[in-house]
């Protein structure tokens, strides 16, 4: 099984990008994040042709995240269990849940904690709680479980270029850190990092300063797994090609391939 996630940061104006990195690398499952638009807007009949099957959780102008799957999938959650809703009564388009093949992905974008001050930062780190509840919840129940997508934490201070960030940064600050660790210390493995122990890793570059070309990334793409599928991880990547492509998202796709 070959599960990949990527931020593609306007699934309108990356479709064609998308659909022929489906193509080229053909996944089983691809979740996506910021795909700023609401579900009817969603460029789902592009990737039906390819045999992907979509579900879509949309935002206007903000958020957003979606599954294209091209073997069968159960939905199981539109909104990560045990946040209390936003003002309006609705959750923000930020986590979509699916089991297929036996296993149960969330695909997640969590906030990024650098605006709206302090309680800006502070809903990051309350959805963060709520993400390591519900992971604990379902690991408990020996469920073979796999969370990915954009975490907005650079886990390690390999996880981005010297400078890239002030260290009051919400996606370096020890709180979001430990959030991350947390996950970890649940019993997840990172993927990436499992197959690429040390050195720098990027999933991110800014779209400022030729950040690209002078490699000055961050990490904060990152696909997480439960011990059994940990067990199975045979291959861990990051696609470095998408981001050269012209027009790009200032993201990478991240990918694992499980035995």
């Amino acid at each position: 099984m070959k599960i990949a996630t990527w931020n593609v940061n306007s699934i309108r104006k990356r479709a064609a990008q998308v659909q022929a990195w489906l193509t080229r690398e053909q996944p089983d499952i691809l979740l996506l994040q910021e795909l700023k638009c609401e579900a009817r807007d969603f460029p789902e009949l592009d990737f039906a042709s390819l045999g992907y099957r979509a579900e879509i959780v949309g935002q206007k102008a903000y958020n957003g995240v979606a599954a294209l799957a091209r073997i069968p999938f159960d939905l199981r959650e539109r909104a990560l269990p045990g946040l209390t809703p936003a003002g309006d009564g609705l959750p923000e388009a930020r986590y979509l849940e699916i089991a297929a093949a036996g296993v149960v992905i969330g695909g997640l974008y969590a906030p990024n904690g650098n605006s709206g001050g302090i309680e800006g930062f502070r809903r990051k780190l309350r959805w963060l709680d709520a993400l390591i509840a519900h992971g604990r919840a379902l690991l408990a129940a020996d469920t073979p479980l796999v969370l990915a997508g954009d975490f907005n934490i650079c886990p390690d201070d390999d996880d981005l270029a010297p400078g890239a960030l002030a260290p009051d940064d919400a996606l370096v600050r020890p709180e979001s850190r430990a959030r991350y660790r947390s996950l970890l210390w649940l019993g997840m493995t990172d993927a990436l990092r499992a197959l690429t122990p040390e050195g720098p890793v990027y999933t991110f570059w800014d779209y400022q300063a030729g950040a690209f070309a002078a490699d000055r990334g961050l990490r904060i793409d990152h696909v997480l797994l439960s011990p059994t599928l940990a067990e199975r991880l045979t291959r861990a990547e990051v696609d470095r090609a998408a981001r050269a492509a012209e027009q790009p998202s200032d993201h990478a796709p991240v990918s694992v391939t499980l035995a």
